[in-house]
């Protein structure tokens, strides 16, 4: 019988202690593991989604608000801002870019943006079927939009004003699916994009006095198409209109330091930088995962320092039999390879069961949790930090058995069978 199998007879011979010390390693490194797996993803789907972004510019209010709003959609606008104001900012010599946002709808809990064609082609978005909106009323839809709700290109749907499922619905008007768009594993993959002009039009349904001129009998939106154009995609503004947030790309590096204090101090509006706003909500969040993580680590030194005790206790009973394994030709070196091998099963088999039930947590969060499962986190990614933790659980191992195992190298034949 070689060490492995002496070690691992010992090791099934004592299953409470085996249980209870697994258990405790399992539980320090699936924390670890939950940690990490979402920290990472999430900072992943964070940079991804707001790549090529360059700042955001909206109503006045919180900037992190603006920013998970207007780039990442899960949190409430901060308000609109005048088109006007957006057109003067896009003549800016600093400005290369401009993507206008109009939200406020939804349908389904599903998202419905206003927008131009610069948008999809930010993410570099394909289409799976159908084409891009043209005219008011023409909607194109995310994967996971099109795949829950099951519409496909021809069907219609009427949308409802707010984000809440219960919110009052556009009755009078209803939107025509014109296209769907790939999987991107994106933000866009959960919302419904739309022309700006379809969602003023959608919320001018109340102002038809206003709207309809009785000499010409054109709506305020049909009287938009003739107007000269000045943002991309959008007639020019009159002090009627508003959109929700604008994102804004760079002519040149300059405008980093230039715009955003220029738009803050001489407008009504203020700008934030997804990278900026992202890297504090990381800083704020930092803080919890740290003591999550000193808690892990609490767990797993408190599970090597049962392995320590349980070995040095065994140590006792077994001095016989480890004296009758010298005295039947097993070196020193093998009697203290059995003991670091033992200590290496419990924590390499506790490593395993961590890992495996850390990936079970994050999968059962995303779930239970829509949000979790919009943010596009999975239990299935595996990263290559998962290694490090073995190797520190097996770490964890050795220094719980090296005294048990050098008491077990220094036992003195004569003495012990005396002794019994």
């Amino acid at each position: 019988m070689n060490l492995y199998q002496l070690s691992w007879k010992y090791i099934k011979s004592k299953p409470l202690n085996t249980f209870l010390n697994i258990t405790l390693m399992a539980l320090g490194i699936s924390i670890i593991v939950v940690l990490l797996l979402l920290s990472q993803q999430v900072e992943e789907k964070l940079s991804k989604n707001a790549q090529g972004i360059d700042l955001v510019v909206g109503a006045k209010g919180s900037p992190l608000q603006l920013i998970l709003s207007s780039v990442y959609h899960v949190d409430f606008p901060t308000g609109n801002i005048k088109l006007q104001e957006a057109e003067k900012l896009a003549k800016n010599r600093l400005v290369k870019n401009i993507i206008p946002l109009a939200m406020g709808d939804s349908y389904s809990g599903f998202r419905i943006v206003g927008t131009n064609h610069d948008y999809p082609s930010l993410y570099q978005l394909t289409l799976n079927e159908g084409r891009l909106w043209e005219n008011v009323n023409e909607a194109v839809l995310g994967a996971e939009v099109a795949a829950v709700l099951g519409l496909k290109v021809g069907d219609l749907f009427e949308g409802a004003h707010g984000i809440s499922n219960e919110s009052h619905t556009h009755e009078e008007q209803a939107y025509e699916v014109v296209g769907i768009l790939s999987a991107s594993q994106s933000v866009p993959d959960r919302l419904i994009l739309t022309s700006v002009e379809t969602v003023w039009a959608m919320h001018e349904e109340h102002e038809t006095d206003e709207a309809i001129d009785p000499e010409s009998h054109e709506t305020h939106a049909d009287h938009h198409h003739h107007d000269e154009i000045t943002l991309k995609g959008l007639p020019k503004g009159d002090s009627l209109q508003e959109v929700t947030s604008l994102i804004v790309q760079y002519r040149s590096p300059m405008a980093a330091i230039q715009l955003p204090r220029q738009i803050n101090a001489n407008t009504n509006m203020q700008a934030a930088s997804p990278a900026f706003e992202t890297a504090r909500l990381f800083s704020l969040l930092g803080i919890g995962i740290s003591l999550f993580q000193g808690f892990a680590y609490l767990i797993i030194f408190i599970a090597g320092l049962s392995i320590f005790i349980a070995l040095i206790n065994s140590l006792k009973e077994r001095r016989y039999d480890l004296a009758i394994m010298r005295s039947l030709g097993a070196s020193r070196s093998k009697l203290f390879l059995h003991i670091i091998l033992e200590g290496l099963l419990i924590t390499g088999i506790g490593a395993l069961a961590g890992i495996a039930l850390g990936h079970c947590l994050v999968f059962l969060l995303t779930w239970s949790n829509s949000q979790s499962a919009a943010a596009g986190i999975s239990g299935f990614v595996f990263i290559f930090e998962e290694l490090w933790i073995i190797g520190l659980s097996l770490v964890v191992g050795i220094l719980a058995a090296l005294i048990p195992a050098w008491s077990a190298y220094k036992t003195d034949i004569s003495k012990v069978l005396s002794k019994e």
